[in-house]
């Protein structure tokens, strides 16, 4: 029996009453854990079943599946973005970005601190930092871009250069990749609301060159609507 605590990213209901949870966990990096009775009249711990969730769990190795079981669960941290629409939605967007990105990651104390951080921003009602999150994460990746004397950033290349070579990526867009990539606290950078939808789809778009089979996620128009 082993302790790990971990965010939740999603999970899927398995029979009547049971789940398979994805995580990423301090101690291990992403995770994969059945759990059992939590959709039983009694269990009243199904409502910490929320994205990014910081949980603490006590898990088994299974015998002929070599999936972790849980034997119990506790919630670490009451995460207050659910009460708001804005950053409950982005909290969904972020967990289904990680989801599926982190599928491969291994223990990883700067990924689980970049995500404790970028919780702690949008309980603060920072309504960009997944924008700025993102940034972190190809840094972490050893993906970001490097920094360059031109004003136009190549998706491809991840170069700065004087000659444009992709409509998302503009000067304005640029300008803030430059600025985030190269701060001392990325969180505190403005990004004007009229921005941010052409900011998020450069991001991705950087991801679709840099990330292996990464895929959109499911809930990109959905906060594409929130925001607008």
């Amino acid at each position: 029996m082993t302790s790990q605590d971990g965010f939740l990213l999603s999970f899927i209901k398995y029979g009547e009453n049971d789940a398979v949870l994805y995580c990423f966990t301090e101690e291990e990096g992403f995770q994969t854990y059945f759990l059992k009775g939590i959709y039983s009249k009694k269990n009243k711990k199904k409502a910490f079943l929320l994205p990014l969730n910081k949980l603490n769990f006590s898990v088994s190795s299974g015998k002929n599946t070599g999936i972790q079981t849980v034997s119990r669960f506790e919630m670490i941290e009451a995460n207050d973005a659910y009460t708001d629409i804005k950053a409950n939605t982005v909290i969904f967007f972020v967990a289904d970005f990680l989801n599926q990105i982190l599928r491969n990651e291994h223990k990883n104390p700067a990924i689980f601190g970049a995500i404790e951080e970028f919780v702690h921003e949008l309980n603060q009602q920072n309504y960009r930092s997944h924008l700025i999150f993102l940034i972190k994460i190809l840094k972490i990746q050893g993906v970001a871009p490097l920094l360059g004397d031109g004003n136009y950033l190549d998706p491809e290349t991840g170069t700065f250069s004087d000659l444009g070579t992709h409509h998302f990526f503009d000067s304005e867009n640029c300008m803030l990749w430059k600025l985030i990539l190269s701060a001392q606290n990325p969180y505190e950078i403005k990004i004007p609301q009229a921005l941010r939808k052409n900011f998020l789809d450069s991001l991705l778009v950087y991801y679709h060159y840099h990330i292996t089979d990464f895929k959109t996620p499911n809930s990109l128009e959905i906060i594409q609507q929130v925001f607008e």
